[in-house]
């Protein structure tokens, strides 16, 4: 017979998930005395309060605690639409940083949490939609959290504000809610009706007509709330289709280019109805999950990747469907819905050429970025990374097109090398505003005398007056002033502090300005790519490639095409190409993502200063557990999360194989 089992001790087990100590954070944060704060477990949801209670009585609040800060973050996340790959790699950080026993499982709609070996399981069912803002925060939350530079009280008080908009500037309050985001809706029907569906002027005129009334469907369903937001695609279909039927039936050419379908003039001052509804619909299509599906199926997540592939297949069918059925409420009684369709032509070369074509392109992104709900003041950011993919896409293709007329490889080239470029880009980004973050956060907490250097001094200038220009033109906000107000007080105290002849013993704040330290202490975290990646994805996906899909499906046959000539619309066609584009973009991802890593480690391996393990152990640690997290995050981006819970046997192989080859080993870590 084997040994008998040891049972688990709960206090050796309580024990071992206490979080930091409070020495760790007084380094971190230096000699500043904060307030307690305590977070409010009564204004959780019932059943989380409940599972609290178990928790909090067996291992103690603290670890109570880190289980309602874990589930929320991933419900948070997942309703800003954050990628569930990288969802799920925040989650195993956490779990990983403060040995919880806790296990999920992010489905589309539906997320499982289990703590304690499934003694405790709680699900949601979250809606999602696209939230640039709430990715980021969430995230730049979380990695304090680990870190260890705030406390689980402080973040979990921190999420319960920002969900109260209590972190966004007063300009992204009024694009983030009905009435003012109908504003972006008819910018970017408008926009994108031209730059990417053949559009003329025209065709942007009533499509940003098409647009408001969409926004306005979108609106009313949400105020009524409940089921009535299930037929928000139907609805926001039939308005578009009434709508774009009624300018080309009684527009000054529409009838005649119907009844003569071969009067080229009239027909080329007809409206495009195929621009106005795909750029009005463009969306609602949520393209992005296709994308996002297909990765999935890649990286070994078959059951959210077919399921995400499926339900946004069906959900453009259903938008276009609406506008087919609206389109034949204004030909009621007459086959004039399929004619108006067949005769509509577009100018395939409008903007080709034109000096305006990039800048009617970033006004279209400038709406985007506003559906995203990217602050204002960040804009800059995700315009460079929309502008260099979407202009890498546009060249490629434009440069191969002459070489592959009988087959799709420029098509698939163009999406490849311009998802990577604009991957790369993201990444670069990220890298040059962490390390802005980090040296506002060193100087802002004086945790070093380095950055008090004219160099220095210059840097943090600029930036104070960048942050007070935001703030003067009502983008930033007031938080962001403050800090820098407590900089200079924090400067005085600490010499204040230091002096043995003067009476001050500690460093504290009134709390306004001990949360303007918190607030910068999250917000100069590490910064999630994907918040700024995921608009120029979005620009590059093929929801209107579906969607075209399903137009030929419903108006399959063109009575005006001969016999020998192609129709570029057909089933076939279109399915092919939707599969090329977005398998493509899918593989540029993940090769911008791969081509990064390697650059970093390559450049880490040449440039930066080797610091040997047996001179500075603890500067060795850190770097080493700095660069295997954004590894893992960075890896997240594309790739399933290794887990010891999902297979231990295989997990200890896969580990023992893989320590010889990780780019943060021992032997090969850029610090020793």
């Amino acid at each position: 017979m084997g040994e008998p089992v040891t049972p688990l001790k709960v206090e050796d087990d309580a024990a071992e998930r206490q979080p930091l100590s409070i020495e760790y954070f007084k380094k971190v944060r230096h000699d500043v005395t904060f307030s307690e704060r305590r977070f409010d477990v009564n204004t959780l949801p019932d059943d989380m309060r409940r599972v609290y209670g178990h928790l909090e009585e067996k291992f103690g609040e603290e670890y109570g605690l880190l289980f309602i800060f874990t589930m929320r973050t991933a419900v948070e996340l997942h309703r800003a639409w954050n990628m569930t790959l990288l969802t799920n790699t925040v989650l195993q950080q956490i779990k990983d940083r403060f040995n919880m026993r806790m296990t999920w499982n992010l489905g589309v709609l539906r997320l499982v949490f289990r703590v304690e070996d499934g003694g405790h399981e709680l699900h949601r069912k979250v809606p999602y939609d696209y939230d640039s803002e709430f990715q980021d925060i969430y995230h730049r939350i979380a990695m304090a959290l680990i870190d260890g530079q705030i406390n689980v009280h402080e973040a979990l008080i921190y999420q319960r504000e920002a969900k109260q908009g209590m972190h966004t500037a007063k300009s992204g309050l009024f694009i983030r809610n009905f009435p003012g985001r109908l504003i972006l809706y008819s910018g970017q029907a408008a926009t994108c009706a031209v730059i990417f569906f053949n559009g003329e002027w025209i065709d942007a005129l009533i499509a940003a007509v098409c647009g408001l009334a969409a926004g306005l469907v979108e609106f009313a369903l949400s105020r009524v709330g409940g089921r009535a937001t299930v037929l928000l695609d139907i609805f926001v279909g039939i308005v578009t289709g009434v709508i774009g039927g009624l300018f080309f039936r009684w527009g000054p050419a529409g009838e005649d280019c119907m009844l003569d379908p071969e009067n080229v003039a009239a027909c080329k001052a007809a409206p495009c109805l195929s621009s106005i509804y795909l750029g009005t619909l463009y969306w609602f299509f949520y393209g992005t999950a296709f994308v996002i599906g297909i990765l999935e199926i890649i990286s070994g997540e078959l059951a959210t990747g077919v399921t995400r592939f499926v339900g946004v297949t069906v959900k453009t069918f259903v938008l276009s469907l609406g506008a087919g059925l609206g389109l034949m409420i204004v030909f009621v009684g007459d086959s004039g819905a399929a004619d108006a369709w067949y005769a509509s032509t577009c100018n395939q070369n409008f903007v080709q050429g034109e000096w305006w074509r990039t800048l009617l392109y970033l006004a279209c992104c400038v709406f985007v970025l506003g559906q995203y709900r990217l602050p204002i003041a960040q804009y800059w950011r995700a315009l460079i990374v929309q502008l260099v993919a979407y202009e890498v896409q546009y060249e490629v293709f434009n440069g191969m097109g002459q070489l592959h007329v009988k087959d799709h490889l420029d098509t698939a080239t163009s999406n490849m090398v311009g998802a990577a470029s604009g991957v790369v880009v993201a990444a670069l980004i990220s890298l040059l505003v962490n390390v802005s973050g980090d040296f506002f956060r060193t100087r802002l907490l004086q945790e070093s005398a380095r950055n008090n250097t004219r160099l220095g001094n210059f840097y943090f200038q600029f930036l104070c007056m960048a942050k007070k220009a935001v703030y003067f033109f009502g983008i930033g906000r007031q938080s962001d002033i403050m800090k820098f107000e407590v900089e200079k007080k924090l400067k005085d105290m600490r010499t204040e502090l230091k002096d043995p002849n003067h009476p001050r013993d500690k460093i504290d704040f009134p709390k306004n300005e001990e949360d303007a330290i918190i607030d910068a202490i999250i917000g100069t975290q590490d910064i999630n790519m994907w918040s700024i990646l995921m608009p120029a994805v979005y620009q590059l996906v093929p929801g209107s490639i579906i969607a075209k899909l399903w137009f030929s499906a419903i108006f399959p046959e063109n009575p005006y095409l001969g016999e020998l000539d192609k129709n570029p619309d057909s089933q076939e066609s279109v399915f092919s190409n939707l599969m090329v584009i977005s398998t493509s973009i899918a593989l540029g991802l993940i090769i911008g993502f791969a081509f990064f890593q390697t650059l970093v480690f390559i450049v880490g391996r040449t440039c930066c200063r080797k610091v040997e393990k047996e001179d500075n152990p603890d500067n060795f640690q850190l770097g080493r557990d700095y660069l295997s997290n954004k590894q893992g995050m960075m890896e997240g981006m594309y790739t399933v999360v290794d887990d010891a819970n999902d297979d231990p046997d295989s997990m200890r192989d896969m580990k023992r194989e893989m320590g010889r080859r990780s780019l943060f080993s021992p032997g090969n870590s850029v610090f020793g």
